[in-house]
């Protein structure tokens, strides 16, 4: 199995693991599937696709926005989310939505066949950035939208997961956040792809964590750092130097209401 085989097993496991996923304590997603599809304003008739579906939290108002007229396709690698999106579907009795279980990095649609692509949530977890937005804007049609989400580089605790890794490692590797981290990042990824209009828009948020659990999960580094081929190198000793130091460098952050985590998102949206 190649690291990248191995980082999208990774993510099917951890997503699919989720079966709480719309309701997880101190959870933001539903809130932030509704700004991002009020961010585009959608109409009747109106043909779109949701890449990383999911439970359906932006496919599902999507497709009542768009009526009977319009048509939403929702595409997800998860067995699990596409099974809760599934019966949250049949609940609602729309018919004017399908879902299709499939790898979005490697899936075709025909070209300008959408008006809207919706990514909420799962931008940064594409091995590469710049080839998924490029194939995303073939996919609209003339004058159609991108919009997606993606945190700042600093958030959720990125810079610190960076700095223990390096210390441990003797070299930084690449953080998942680092290539939309900023609007300018964004704005340049977006303009390689062809896309213009190019809007940005910063929601800060944050929350408190509790210090219950202060270790860093190998599925969360692996995830974080994309399978880099350095990781499967660590040694039992460096894992364990690793854990030491994420906790210690925790409990220096921590105050008495917890740890500060960031979870500022940016709301981006841009024009073919």
């Amino acid at each position: 199995m190649t690291d990248l085989d191995n980082y999208k097993q990774q993510l099917r496991e951890f997503y699919g693991s989720r079966t709480t996923y719309d309701h997880e304590k101190d959870t933001r997603h539903p809130l932030e599937a509704k700004l991002l599809i009020e961010f585009v304003g959608l109409h009747s008739g109106q043909k779109i696709l949701d890449v990383a579906t999911g439970t359906g939290l932006v496919a599902i108002p999507a497709a009542e926005k768009v009526g009977s007229e319009g048509y939403v396709i929702g595409i997800d690698m998860t067995p699990g989310m596409l099974h809760q999106a599934r019966l949250k579907i049949a609940a609602a009795k729309l018919q004017n939505i399908e879902l299709i279980e499939a790898d979005a990095e490697y899936f075709n649609f025909s070209d300008r066949s959408f008006d809207v692509v919706f990514c909420c949530e799962a931008i940064v977890l594409f091995p590469d950035i710049t080839t998924i937005l490029k194939k995303w804007y073939r996919f609209l049609k003339p004058g159609g939208f991108v919009a997606f989400t993606c945190p700042p580089e600093t958030a959720i605790m990125a810079s610190l997961q960076q700095r223990v890794c390096a210390r441990v490692l003797g070299v930084s590797l690449p953080h998942i956040l680092e290539p939309l981290g900023t609007p300018e990042k964004c704005r340049k990824l977006l303009e390689r792809a062809g896309f213009r209009d190019i809007e940005i828009k910063i929601e800060p948020s944050g929350r408190y964590h509790p210090l219950s659990d202060n270790r860093l999960s190998m599925t969360v580094i692996n995830i974080n750092f994309k399978s880099n081929p350095l990781l499967s190198k660590l040694s039992p000793e460096q894992l364990n130097q690793l854990q030491v130091e994420y906790k210690a460098e925790i409990e220096k952050l921590a105050t008495d209401r917890g740890l500060w985590i960031d979870t500022t998102k940016f709301f981006v949206r841009a024009r073919k």
